[in-house]
């Protein structure tokens, strides 16, 4: 297991060398010139090629490249362009924002999700069961944006219950995080209904109810143990997801979060904001899928019993 882990940490080293790369290569094709819009329409281009030199801009493609990871060895993540403040130093600020409105929003569409997911598969082809399909399905195609501006219409411009913007008090978390679980919900319930009629039909489900178990332990005891296996696997992927998706919330609901702030990067061409915040997300990426493997391992047993005979067949060659 520990062999397991060590080569999943050192394949994450390529991961993120390659993820850098391609994330500098396309900024640079990006049409604008941060020098320029940093200085504006009213300057000469002397004053733009001082600035460009004072940046690095126009260094070749392969010098960047290198001077920005041997930065990073130095734990030097650059300078925002704009407001000359390290990257990491923003990032760092911003990132508890992100991650206490996902980690909330994935412990609650999990909590929701799974146990709808059982219950509609056991009351297949019945009202209860279309009526989770249904919504799964309006929850899944309905765009996130429209979701969050329609509660917000709702919730506190018409009834002033909830703040429209800010979390300066606790309430101002209920819309945001609303508006990201009701799309996770229906991810999770989706394949949690599909996983559990699968696994349902399987023989050693047959078996136990034919030794007059109840249904209440086939399902908890026997199902719903090997159905969440692939949505655990899935879990890791979509927090990543959710961790890139919460830049609507962020955006619409005032959030000073890491999706915000890269959006920011993009509009005014802020190369560092830009790289720093993907390395971040990246990383943080990796290390979820790492723990989701990880997690797996000990879920499935099968995944147990391989590093068992990995281990007494390098003692029996030994």
């Amino acid at each position: 297991m520990l062999r397991y882990i060590a080569r999943r940490l050192l394949l994450m080293i390529p991961t993120l060398l390659g993820i850098t790369l391609l994330v500098l290569f396309f900024i640079t094709l990006t049409p604008g010139d941060p020098a320029r819009l940093q200085l504006g329409e009213q300057v000469t281009e002397e004053e733009i090629q001082e600035l460009r030199q004072e940046l690095g801009l126009d260094d070749p493609f392969i010098v960047r490249y290198g001077n920005y990871i041997w930065n990073i060895l130095h734990g030097d993540f650059g300078r925002s362009f704009r407001t000359k403040r390290p990257v990491v130093t923003e990032v760092l600020q911003r990132y508890p924002y992100s991650l206490m409105l996902v980690s909330i929003s994935m412990t609650m569409s999990l909590c929701i999700g799974i146990p709808l997911g059982v219950y509609a598969a056991t009351h297949q082809y019945s009202w209860k069961d279309n009526a989770a399909i249904f919504g799964s399905l309006f929850c899944v195609s309905m765009p996130a944006f429209w979701f969050a501006l329609l509660l917000v219409q709702l919730f506190s411009v018409t009834l002033g219950w909830l703040p429209v913007a800010g979390i300066r008090q606790w309430q101002g978390w209920i819309l945001p995080i609303v508006s990201l679980v009701l799309g996770y919900t229906a991810s999770i319930t989706r394949q949690m209904r599909s996983n559990m009629l699968e696994v349902v039909r399987q023989d050693y489900i047959v078996t136990a109810r034919a030794k007059g178990q109840s249904e209440r332990k086939v399902l908890f005891r026997h199902a719903l143990k090997n159905a969440l296996i692939p949505v655990v696997q899935t879990i890791g992927g979509l927090y990543s997801m959710a961790l890139g998706g919460a830049l609507i919330a962020e955006m619409i609901y005032s959030i000073p979060g890491l999706g915000s702030y890269t959006l920011t990067g993009l509009q005014n061409r802020d190369y560092p904001i830009i790289q720093g915040s993907v390395l971040f997300l990246s990383t943080i990426s990796c290390v979820m899928i790492l723990l989701i493997d990880i997690a797996f391992s000990f879920i499935d047993p099968r995944i147990r019993m391989q590093y068992v005979r990995r281990k007494k067949r390098a003692k029996e060659v030994a």
